[in-house]
């Protein structure tokens, strides 16, 4: 583990020989600086874990060089200088005479974390204000990316959930292959980057690739390349994704929306290890791990013909992600980590829910499951007049649910039965579209799913006459048959 980094600013020779032995002492990494100019200089290179600096100085003084290092603002002897300061959120100590005490005082107000009185320094207080400062800093960024940056952060400790990660954590560091499988909006990205990062491979490249993101053609170039010459266009070579990847994880998001001829090129990889870019007669050895994703049911699709069997049994690992509805319990640890991590986004300060609020969280069905949750939590952030998320901040479709009762300990809600569950999910989508007069892009949007899915709903709750809508984007305003429904002898 790197030793601490200390910059010491201090323009009086003596002291910095003093403090420097001391901190060297103490196992920091120290650097020095004899002004404040120097100072300025070196924080435009390097991110420091802990700036010691004094306020009065020759030339730039540490008040001016405090304005730059915290808020970038430059004085005038310092505006022809480049770029900006590497450590805004780097705690700063300042060291000050009795003279200036004012101005530490006034430093601190500015952003400094603290200060002290040069001639009283004992140099056990100066060691425990470093120490408190260091960690008090690395607990806030420690929060920050957990809240703001961390896409691999996992809230949930219910039963059905906890069956997940302790599955996740037996398979993730083996080479096996691994199909992931839920609802639109369970996380399932989520779960194929916490087996990559846990795994074998988690120092090579992840790659992701969407496969209903594309046409079937340029899947299938995206993934395996091509030869130069291959096709009108084709330039140049191109390695695609499995070559680039090579000792590495790839994942493909919805494989269930690929095609017969792709699964084909697919099994050669995962039963030999070898691709065949478009155009090339030759096959080319590859090393991947290959993790996927689906929210179709790919069994009933493999007895309509439509998705290979033999791809299917070779993942060696089928892992279901449960819906919200399957762990209501998560709801409101999930609903509170979402809500402050957008809070911190929109530099928002957040206390909490209503009770009445939570009570809508807890009852509304989440047909978009925590993609939906997400989007809900960051328009009541928007929305919130005050520090507490009311009824009234959330979207109106969350807001519309019949309360529940709640304890004043935020427990969350007992599960309704799955009839009862159907039958709100069903109200959900209805009112999807109805609110977007039908166009179902709109409705899919809005309830956090795709499309495809939304499709499956109607199907699924027998609600076809919402196939027949009037689609704005169609060139004369008729009525228009959705082709993309597919009826059955149930529907």
């Amino acid at each position: 583990m790197a030793a601490t980094s200390i910059l010491l600013v201090d323009d009086d020779l003596e002291h910095r020989t003093a403090f420097g032995l001391i901190f060297k002492d103490w196992g920091y990494d120290l650097t020095t600086a004899k002004d404040g100019l120097e100072a300025v200089k070196l924080c435009l290179k390097k991110r420091f874990d802990m700036i010691v600096m004094d306020v009065k100085m020759d030339g730039l003084n540490g008040l001016e060089a405090l304005a730059f290092i915290k808020k970038n603002e430059k004085a005038d002897s310092i505006a022809h200088l480049k770029g900006e300061s590497l450590n805004r959120s780097t705690p700063v100590l300042m060291l000050t005479g009795y003279g200036t005490v004012g101005d530490a005082v006034q430093a601190m107000k500015d952003g400094a974390y603290d200060f002290l009185i040069k001639s009283e320094i004992d140099y056990n207080v100066l060691k425990l204000k470093i120490d408190n400062a260091l960690e008090h800093f690395q607990l806030r960024e420690a929060k920050q990316a957990a809240l703001i940056g961390d896409q691999n952060h996992i809230v949930g400790r219910s039963p059905a959930f906890a069956k997940v990660m302790e599955l996740i954590e037996r398979i993730a560091p083996s080479p096996s292959t691994v199909l992931i499988t839920g609802e639109s909006g369970v996380g399932k990205e989520v779960m194929a980057r916490l087996i990559w990062s846990r795994s074998q491979r988690a120092k090579q490249v992840f790659a992701a690739c969407n496969c209903s993101a594309m046409t079937k053609e340029t899947v299938e170039d995206v993934l395996f390349g091509h030869r130069r010459g291959a096709f009108t266009g084709a330039d140049n070579d191109r390695p695609g994704i499995l070559k680039s990847a090579n000792g590495g994880t790839v994942f493909l998001d919805e494989i269930g929306e690929t095609t017969n001829q792709f699964q084909s090129k697919l099994l050669r990889v995962l039963q030999n290890g070898e691709i065949q870019p478009l155009g090339r007669d030759q096959v080319e050895k590859v090393d991947v791990r290959i993790l996927a994703a689906t929210n179709i049911d790919l069994e009933k699709e493999i007895e309509r013909g439509r998705f290979r069997e033999d791809i299917y049994h070779r993942f060696t690992f089928k892992i279901r992600v449960p819906s919200l509805r399957e762990r209501p319990e998560d709801l409101p640890e999930l609903a509170d980590y979402y809500l402050k991590r957008y809070a911190l986004r929109n530099g928002r300060e957040v206390s909490g829910f209503a009770p009445k609020a939570l009570q809508a969280i807890l009852k509304y069905p989440w047909p978009g499951n925590v993609r939906e949750l997400q989007n809900a939590m960051e328009y009541a952030v928007v929305m919130m007049s005050s520090d507490e998320v009311t009824i009234e901040d959330l979207p109106e479709f969350v807001a519309a649910g019949q309360s529940v009762s709640v304890g004043s300990s935020s427990r969350s809600a007992s599960p309704s039965p799955p009839s009862a569950l159907k039958d709100v999910e069903r109200e959900a989508v209805v009112n999807a579209l109805e609110f977007t007069s039908g166009v179902k892009k709109k409705a899919a949007e809005l309830l956090g799913i795709t499309r495809k899915t939304l499709l499956d709903k109607i199907k699924l709750y027998k609600l076809t006459q919402y196939l027949v809508v009037k689609d704005s984007s169609a060139a004369n305003g008729e009525d228009e048959f959705d082709d993309d429904f597919e009826g059955d002898d149930n529907a």
